[in-house]
């Protein structure tokens, strides 16, 4: 009888090693598949003209001189990340007040006490210039363009999509970066191994049907392409859409067979997945 229960006991503890592919999972992997096409921008008060006109022509002095290509290259290419300090929020200052979610690398993330990512030191170079202290307001990514469109913050700068809706709370800024959905599976998963273009992942994914679930950070595009969105164009899937604060989270929450699959952002995914395989 013992022999019996131990049997059982091993063989549960294998089958929670297992994830939606089969085998057990350690590692997770992006598909190399853009799902979307959309473009970053920054929020601006709507109440501030002023600054939406500054923000534009900052934008196209840093991609002109190059500075946004080295900025870049600290977290796409060879070199290193410049850490970000906020000032403390001083109504007696002038100061630059920016909403972000500061879980979202490479564009913003933290390290012990001070900010790094592509908007954070944009963020610090757009304070030089306007002669500003910089306050980064760390907030959940919902609360990003509310907090804007309520006065509480000048300008959201979070890796965020241009999308009508958003127009309500801020006027957005001239596009700086091209931006994509992509899908994480577990490492072993190879279900999307001879997908050539997005709409084979669709395939597969709307085969699968609501046998599935598929995580994403709330608010964001990813958000948006599981569930659907009319204004996007976006049909949905029958999948159990799954929500998390950051794509961190969801993907380990896939590590641990939580969930089948994660539709986050292209940057971050690939930087998310990395840091993760590094430790498993």
């Amino acid at each position: 009888m013992k022999k019996i229960i131990a049997l059982m006991l091993a063989v549960m503890m294998v089958a929670c090693c297992f994830a939606a592919c089969g085998t057990p999972v350690v590692k997770a992997k992006v598909i190399d598949i853009d799902l979307t096409d959309e473009l970053y921008a920054f929020g601006v008060d709507k109440d501030q003209p002023e600054l939406l006109e500054e923000v534009n022509k900052f934008i196209k002095e840093i991609k002109d001189n190059g500075k946004f290509d080295e900025i870049c290259n600290k977290y796409f290419g060879d070199g290193t990340p410049t850490p970000v300090e906020s000032k403390p929020l001083d109504a007696t200052k002038d100061q630059l007040v920016v909403a972000t979610n500061a879980a979202f690398e490479p564009f913003e993330y933290t390290d012990g006490d001070k900010y790094l990512g592509i908007d954070m030191e944009i963020a610090a170079l757009l304070a030089e210039h306007l002669g500003k202290e910089l306050v980064i307001n760390n907030m959940d990514f919902d609360s990003v363009c509310l907090s804007v469109g309520s006065h509480q913050c000048d300008i959201a700068m979070a890796g965020l999509t241009v999308k009508e809706d958003r127009k309500e709370y801020v006027n957005f800024s001239d596009s700086y970066y091209t931006a994509s959905q992509k899908i994480v599976v577990p490492g072993n998963c190879i279900d999307f191994d001879e997908c050539k273009t997005a709409d084979d992942v669709v395939a597969i994914l709307e085969e699968k049907g609501d046998k599935i679930k598929i995580g994403f950070q709330n608010g964001t595009t990813g958000q948006f392409y599981v569930e659907g969105d009319e204004e996007w164009g976006f049909d949905g899937f029958k999948a159990t859409p799954v929500g998390y604060k950051n794509g961190s989270l969801a993907i380990q929450d896939m590590l641990n067979g939580n969930v089948d699959f994660v539709i986050i952002d292209a940057a971050p995914a690939k930087c998310i997945t990395e840091s993760l395989n590094e430790m498993a």
